[in-house]
């Protein structure tokens, strides 16, 4: 296929009234809005990295200033490792580690706009990166960013014309936390109900777990990651149950996340040849890509595996990865172990530890 042209959009220098100086007017391209590469550019000085195909960017003409900057602020404001920190101190401190912050928007209507966002991952350990999907509206002049997880999304997701019909009802359930509210005061027996999720890959084929419960990022948060690789299963990794893919990174990219029924959601890291999938309605066990190193959005992977982890809802309703302990997933209940990595699985009285194969079982 032939590739069409790029738009470049240049960042600039952070103001104290906004993270993002206008950009230049874009090319009138209709891009294949999956084939067709987006454009990136960054500025050394501010660390923002901004995604979005030529066709968008012409559609938002001097708006794109406006939006970039909205949800710029909302990402910083919500990262765990810019918490704290002004938006312009907080970006200067992930560029110097390396990291990008980055905003692809994906999607564009008059007064609204949708995508994804996320903070690259230390690229010094083994971890999955934060990102959020978005939906953002033009309000009275200004752009109102929702990201996943807050009340503004939720509010979105019920509104935007850029939400699907058939989409809507799994996105609203998950947007207003329609499962039982996450925290750390709650009982263990209220939180094993996982709505049927299954490991990521065929049932009645197996994997081996490498690695136990761990946090997210490798290090701070909730234990709700599990590493697999290897199997019968052809390496290939699927979806836990159906509901609404995205992939994270953009086309190439081996990081999707998977929005099911019932306000849970998977995420799917370091994988090979992924399928790529722009808030698309997929079922259950639907191929996502193969075990792979990839690592498009920041961290590390030494051999082959998927990153695999669990997301829904505190208190709060703010989106944020969940913990495993006493959860049953695959027909395996989880345990912590006495460290990350460590723990194992329990089913039908045999213990399953990192090291060992593990078949997926849907009950």
């Amino acid at each position: 296929m032939r590739l069409r042209p790029l738009v470049r959009i240049t960042t600039a220098v952070l103001a104290l009234a906004g993270l993002l100086a206008t950009a230049p007017s874009a090319t009138a391209v209709t891009p294949d809005p999956v084939a067709t590469p987006v454009a990136e550019a960054q500025s050394p000085s501010s660390g923002i990295t901004v995604k979005m195909p030529p066709a968008v960017a012409d559609r938002l003409g001097t708006d794109r200033q406006g939006l970039i900057d909205a949800v710029s602020t909302d990402v910083l404001s919500r990262s765990h490792d810019a918490k704290g920190l002004a938006p312009k101190a907080a970006v200067g401190k992930l560029a110097a580690e390396g990291r990008k912050v980055v905003v692809d928007v994906r999607t564009v209507s008059p007064g609204w706009a949708r995508g994804v966002a996320y903070v690259e991952a230390p690229r010094t350990h083994h971890g999955e990166p934060e990102g959020w999907l978005y939906i953002a509206h033009r309000v009275d002049g200004r752009w109102v960013s929702g990201l996943e997880g807050d009340r503004e999304f939720a509010d979105h997701v019920a509104k935007s014309p850029l939400v699907g019909e058939a989409e809507r009802p799994t996105m609203a359930a998950y947007a207003r936390g329609k499962v039982e509210a996450q925290s750390q005061a709650s009982t263990m027996g209220a939180q094993a109900n996982t709505n049927g999720l299954l490991l990521p890959w065929m049932p009645d084929y197996y994997m081996t777990l490498t690695g136990g419960a761990h946090s997210s990022n490798g290090a701070t948060g909730y234990w709700s990651s599990l590493d697999f690789a290897g199997g019968n299963a052809s390496g290939r990794v699927r979806s836990s149950r159906e509901g609404t893919a995205t992939s994270m990174c953009g086309a190439g990219g081996g990081w999707t996340r998977v929005i099911h029924p019932g306000g849970f959601s998977t995420d799917y890291y370091h994988m090979w040849n992924a399928t790529y999938y722009n808030g698309t309605s997929i079922g259950s066990s639907a191929l996502l890509g193969t075990i792979g190193t990839d690592t498009c959005a920041g961290g590390s992977a030494t051999g082959a595996h998927v990153h695999w982890s669990l997301r829904t809802y505190d208190a709060n309703y703010v989106g944020q990865y969940t913990w495993l302990n006493g959860r049953t997933i695959g027909g395996w209940t989880w345990w912590n172990g006495s460290s990350q990595y460590t723990g194992c699985a329990t089913r039908l009285g045999y213990t399953a530890c990192p090291g060992t194969a593990i078949y997926n079982r849907t009950s």
